[in-house]
């Protein structure tokens, strides 16, 4: 891979999604404070719950006939003029974005899997930016090595549950831990 010049400077985070659109290979990467930052390939582990998240929100989502979708890793998450994260899964409520959108203005529920190049990230730069976020009222770290979910709900106190019932209101999404988590 080639250094791109426009790597070496610092983006926006609509500059930053010029650039990435325009690259030739799909590459995992954020904007951090106007940086842009790759993201370390993921372990099977990190994948395996990722797709389980996805199908125990849509579930859930589908389950309490609320108008919101489920959005895998891919999606970006403005936090100011300069930093924009992927997490690895989303809920947005309201009406369905159009198809070529690549924001999403008012996640709901935020969803982070810890991997080990990412774990202090998302527990703390990540978890306050997060929460800068108006629409922000969940975010779930999930520990694939713990088999645990951190809940943090906006001015509650953070919740580290390994198994159970687990709700989410707003928008009022009820689901087990276990289906976060899948198989061991």
């Amino acid at each position: 891979m080639n250094i791109d010049i426009a790597l070496l400077r610092t983006m926006t985070v609509d500059e930053y999604l010029t650039w990435s659109e325009a690259q030739p290979e799909q590459l995992r990467t954020e904007l951090i404070n106007g940086q842009v930052v790759a993201m370390a390939p993921e372990r099977a582990a990190h994948n395996r719950i990722k797709i389980a998240v996805l199908i125990g929100l849509r579930e859930a989502v589908k389950a309490a006939g609320v108008p919101c979708e489920v959005m895998m890793d891919g999606m970006t998450v403005r936090i100011d003029q300069h930093t924009a994260y992927v997490p690895d899964a989303l809920i947005y409520c309201g009406e369905r974005i159009a198809s070529n959108t690549m924001v999403i203005p008012n996640p709901m529920i935020i969803v982070e899997v810890l991997s080990p190049t990412t774990a202090h990230s998302d527990t703390s730069a990540k978890l306050i930016g997060y929460f800068k976020l108006p629409s922000v009222a969940h975010y779930l770290i999930i520990d694939p090595d713990a088999r645990t979910v951190t809940h943090y709900a906006r001015n509650s106190t953070p919740n580290l549950i390994s198994s159970g019932a687990l709700r989410l209101d707003p928008p009022g999404l009820d689901l087990a831990v276990e289906e976060l988590l899948g198989p061991a």
